[in-house]
């Protein structure tokens, strides 16, 4: 198997379900993966999408979330945890099987995480607690 950015494949805990970027064109599960639209686009193009996705979170001034300093490859599955709507229904915001940007940052004082997602369009902040608990939309909004 081959990447378009460079990882090692071989290394991978998720190698078994995926047939790698450069098979699939960038699209390891059968979606997207933001880090090879970006690498796709140029050899700057990552490091200048993460700095400006950095930026967004980091305007958003949530006053107890920490300064967002580091952006992960995640897979959707990871991180696509349910969320309660205001009419009762059930809802996830993110394909399982794209790669998007993201992290999971400790709330200040607390013993509550804020999960943040991005993709080019959109990004999130979600408070939970747990691994995806009473889990609930801070920010969802489109930033690029």
């Amino acid at each position: 198997m081959g990447s378009i950015c460079g990882i090692d494949c071989m290394n991978c805990e998720l190698s078994s379900g995926c047939k790698g970027c450069d098979a699939t064109g960038g699209r390891p599960f059968g979606a997207e993966c933001m880090v090879a639209l970006c690498c796709k686009k140029g050899e700057d193009e990552l490091c200048r999408f993460k700095k400006k996705l950095l930026a967004a979170f980091n305007a958003l001034d949530i006053p107890d979330m920490e300064e967002v300093t580091e952006l992960n490859a995640l897979k959707g599955s990871f991180a696509n945890i349910e969320y309660s709507l205001p009419n009762g229904e059930v809802i996830k915001f993110w394909d399982d099987n794209k790669i998007y940007f993201g992290n999971q940052l400790q709330k200040k004082g607390s013993d509550r995480c804020y999960g943040i997602m991005a993709d080019e369009k959109y990004l999130m902040v979600s408070e939970y607690s747990g691994y995806g608990e009473d889990a609930e939309i801070v920010v969802f909004k489109q930033w690029n």
